[in-house]
């Protein structure tokens, strides 16, 4: 939760401050936005993913919409301002990435990067981002513009990261690409399709 908010503070400051309480909030009737977002919620918030197996390693990438992100921190008390952020944010894009061994064994050991504990920490932190970017359907290529690594302190038996890109037509659809680097197993693309395949929260 900590790391989620620090996402938020980050990806939304200016905006943030850039808002202001509409005095008239009270009487806003924000029943078609309530309705928008519980639609979405059926549906799955994180309606997007796609895993690919290399070897023994699981690579997961799923698209989260920013909404969940925004609600997830500002609840649903004010969803005229949750909407006014969507608004101002819709043309970024949050990925999750999973990378998780089939015998649920630590991936940042030394035995699969070849690098020590410490430094691929730092790698996952820091050097990641250089190994995404995102293709639009228009052949546009997108950069990652920030990584947040989520340390699980080896309690959890996976490793994530949230990536973000910036630029995107909400209505475009993406595909990822991934040079692993980490693993060295080669470079990976992950294409969104529809129907979205739900995934419970």
């Amino acid at each position: 939760m900590k790391d989620l908010n620090k996402i938020i503070f980050v990806f939304l400051l200016f905006a943030l401050f850039s808002c202001k309480k509409d005095p008239q909030t009270s009487n806003f009737d924000d029943s078609e936005i309530r309705d928008r977002y519980f639609n979405l919620e059926k549906i799955g918030w994180k309606s997007r993913m796609y895993t690919q197996k290399v070897e023994d390693i699981g690579f997961t990438a799923t698209e989260v919409p920013v909404q969940y992100y925004l609600l997830k921190d500002l609840g649903t008390e004010d969803l005229k301002m949750v909407d006014s952020l969507y608004e101002e944010n819709k043309r970024e894009r949050v990925m999750e990435f999973t990378f998780q061994q089939e015998e649920e064994k630590d991936l940042l050991s030394k035995d699969f990067t070849g690098m020590e504990y410490t430094d691929a920490v730092k790698y996952m932190s820091f050097g990641l981002q250089n190994d995404f970017y995102v293709v639009t359907s228009k052949n546009d290529t997108i950069q990652c513009s920030g990584v947040t690594y989520e340390r699980s302190y080896k309690i959890a038996p996976y490793q994530r990261v949230l990536l973000f890109f910036s630029g995107i037509d909400p209505n475009d659809k993406i595909q990822l690409i991934y040079n692993d680097f980490l693993f060295r197993k080669g470079t990976l693309k992950f294409k969104f399709k529809d129907p979205h395949t739900p995934i419970a929260l």
